[in-house]
C-alpha cells in the first residue's frame, strides 16, 4: 500500500512521511536553535516554500522533455514530481543565508535539515505502513467491454500493459484520462481503463462527451479488480510487462513525467 484513505481523500504515504519529517524539524528547531518566535516563523515557513520550489524545479529540469509539450503541468503541484536532493540544496542555501551572521545557528540549522531529510529518506525506503503490491501478475479475470464482449486480462497484448481503476465521480481520475488516452496510442503499450462500480450508460456518456477512445474500456461493476489489487482508493494504476508481471503501482493522479518514465523504461 502506498496511500491511505480518509473517506474520499487519498493521502500518499511518502507525503505523510514528509509531513512527519517536517514536524520533527519544526519541533527540534524550536528547542535547539534559540530563535525568537518571529525569527523562527520567518525561517521555517520560508524553508518549506524554498524546499518545495527547489524540489519541483529539480524534477522539471530532469524531465524537460515531458514538460516541454505541456508547460502548465509544472504548476500542478498536487501531482507527484519532486526531487528531494534539489529541495535539500535549496533549503540549505536559504538556511545559510538566514543564519549567515550566526555560525552556531547556521551549523545547527543545516544539521537539523539534513537529519530530517535523512529521516524522510529512511521512511520512504522502509515504507512502514506499506505492504507492497498485493497483485504480482495479471489476474485471470474476464471483464466486459462497452459492447458486452468479455476480455480476459491475461490475454492482453503489448510490451507494457497499464491497468487503471477509475470512476466518473473521481476528479483525479478524470484529470488523468487524456494522458492515458495518449499512452494507449503508443506502439507496444496497452491501456485498460477499468471503471469501478458504475453503469454502462455512465461510462459511455462520459467517454463520448470527452471524445476519449480506448481499445480496452472495461466495466468492473463489482469492483473485483479493486479487491485483487487491494487499492485503497481511486485512481489506482498498475503497470505490467509483456509476461504479465507487475512492475509498478501508483495510487493517486499520475503525472505526465511519471507515466513517460514508466512506459519508456526497458
Amino acid at each position: 500500500m502506498d496511500a491511505i484513505a480518509l473517506g474520499p481523500v487519498l493521502i500518499s504515504l511518502p507525503r505523510l512521511y514528509a509531513f512527519a519529517a517536517a514536524l520533527l524539524l519544526l519541533v527540534s528547531s524550536l528547542v535547539l536553535l534559540g530563535l525568537s518566535r518571529r525569527q523562527h516563523i520567518r525561517w521555517f515557513n520560508t524553508l518549506l516554500l524554498v524546499w518545495l520550489l527547489g524540489a519541483r524545479l529539480g524534477h522539471v529540469l530532469t524531465h524537460l522533455e515531458s514538460y516541454a509539450g505541456a508547460p502548465l503541468d509544472i504548476l500542478k503541484f498536487w501531482q507527484p514530481g519532486y526531487h528531494g536532493l534539489w529541495g535539500l540544496l535549496a533549503a540549505a542555501i536559504w538556511t545559510a543565508w538566514a543564519f549567515r551572521d550566526h555560525a552556531l545557528r547556521l551549523i545547527g540549522g543545516i544539521a537539523l535539515l539534513v537529519g530530517s531529510s535523512a529521516l524522510w529518506l529512511v521512511l520512504v525506503t522502509l515504507n512502514p505502513g506499506g505492504n507492497g503490491m498485493a497483485l504480482r501478475e495479471l489476474p485471470d479475470l474476464a471483464l466486459e467491454d462497452l459492447d458486452g464482449n468479455p476480455v480476459n486480462l491475461q490475454t492482453l497484448p503489448g510490451e507494457r500493459i497499464l491497468i487503471n481503476l477509475w470512476a466518473t465521480w473521481c476528479p483525479p481520475c478524470l484529470r488523468e484520462m487524456p494522458l492515458l488516452a495518449e499512452a494507449d496510442a503508443r506502439d507496444g503499450v496497452t491501456v485498460v481503463v477499468a471503471n469501478q462500480g458504475e453503469t454502462l450508460l455512465q461510462v459511455t456518456r462520459y467517454l463520448d462527451e470527452q471524445g476519449l477512445v480506448f481499445r480496452y474500456a472495461l466495466l468492473d461493476p463489482h469492483q473485483e479488480l479493486m479487491g485483487r489489487i487491494e487499492a485503497p482508493g481511486l485512481p489506482t494504476t498498475v503497470l505490467f510487462d509483456a509476461q504479465g508481471r507487475a512492475l509498478e503501482r501508483h495510487v493517486g493522479e499520475l503525472s505526465r513525467a511519471q507515466l513517460k518514465d514508466w512506459l519508456d523504461e526497458r
